[in-house]
């Protein structure tokens, strides 16, 4: 299975002011732990990502701070005994180690480490939970990341449809399709808010849809349509591309 660089995992870091550690790092902890197979060195895994995660929820704390560090090098020490006893002891640990590195912080190189022992998918879905991004569509971002589609580009996308998920359904669809292929972006929102406040019937939100789905054909019909009606300023915005065109045009060319 082909797994991602820890640069590709960093992009979920840098996608939130507000990424809750403490959630990652206790949901790896508990991912990973379980393929531990020792059990002494899990259970040393455990408390110390416990330690680490209390931390992280209180870092004012100098007593949680001062715990966190003595655990994570208690570990750090105890990685470091089984690697100098045997080589087939120090396999035995990669795990663990993985735990480790997000102790430290390194919660992209962790993640990257952790990828083919957990999953891909788990993992993503970890990441954009921990994002504790308010209006987030988390299922959109997941499958616009099964897409193909970097985090970054998930998460934006993610979060302007999450945000506007009062839409109808009609148009909802359009920014679905939109942003699995990679073409939504701020203007288009903007331009789509306006469509999105005019009342359609079932009819011209039917043609709405196929005149945002860029037909060539029928955007020409329209736009000669509203020449015919006296609106030639938005046969010529609708030519043009103008998403704010359509609404308008949906309501009078369906007349």
């Amino acid at each position: 299975m082909e797994v991602h660089l820890a640069s590709w995992w960093a992009q979920f870091l840098e996608a939130s002011d507000h990424f809750d550690r403490a959630y990652l790092l206790e949901g790896l902890s508990d991912l990973v732990g379980p393929h531990i197979a020792a059990p002494l060195l899990r259970r040393e895994v455990k408390i110390a990502a416990d330690a680490v995660v209390r931390y992280l929820e209180r870092p004012g704390s100098e007593e949680r701070a001062d715990s966190a560090d003595e655990a994570t090098d208690r570990l750090a020490r105890t990685l470091d005994r089984i690697a100098d006893r045997s080589t087939g002891a120090a396999i035995a640990t990669e795990e663990a180690a993985i735990v480790l590195t997000a102790l430290r912080g390194d919660y992209a190189a962790a993640a990257a480490a952790a990828e083919r022992l957990v999953g891909r998918a788990r993992l993503q879905r970890l990441f954009l939970t921990s994002l504790r991004l308010e209006r987030f569509d988390i299922p959109m971002a997941l499958r616009l990341l099964d897409g193909g589609q970097s985090p970054r580009e998930a998460v934006r996308s993610g979060h302007l449809i999450g945000r506007y998920s009062w839409w109808p359904s009609w148009l909802l669809r359009i920014v679905t399709e939109r942003a699995l292929t990679g073409t939504l972006d701020e203007d288009t929102v903007a331009a789509l808010d306006e469509c999105a406040y005019a009342e359609l019937s079932p009819i011209q939100a039917n043609l709405a849809r196929k005149l945002l789905s860029g037909n060539d054909r029928l955007i020409d019909t329209a736009a000669n349509r509203l020449t015919d009606m006296g609106e030639p300023d938005a046969a010529a915005r609708l030519r043009e591309g103008d998403l704010t065109a359509v609404a308008l045009a949906a309501r009078l060319v369906s007349m």
